[in-house]
């Protein structure tokens, strides 16, 4: 009886023993995890911001104005003189 009573003993010492590595393994992970995640955060709001820059870049290069600008001082376009429009009918 005196046996068993130490078995069930070391059996239940090496659970503590087994329960505590995985609590301390288990703690240290969801560190790692946490980092991780508020490092992919952080990239998340740069990216954002730099999204933000490009549509304010792009809003600026369409508009309509500029557009107009571009093609007569570029490339020379004019609005056509009336006589030189044609209306096309299905």
């Amino acid at each position: 009886m005196r046996v068993l009573g130490v078995l069930c003993l070391l059996l239940l010492l090496g659970a503590v023993l087994a329960s505590a590595v995985g609590v301390v393994w288990t703690r240290h992970e969801s560190r790692v995890l946490f980092v991780e995640l508020s490092r992919l955060q952080n990239q998340r709001d740069d990216l954002n911001i730099e999204y933000g820059k490009l549509e304010l870049e792009q809003a600026t290069w369409a508009e309509p104005r500029r557009v107009d600008s571009e093609a007569r001082q570029k490339l020379g376009m004019v609005n056509p003189k009336p006589q030189d429009i044609q209306l096309v009918r299905r």
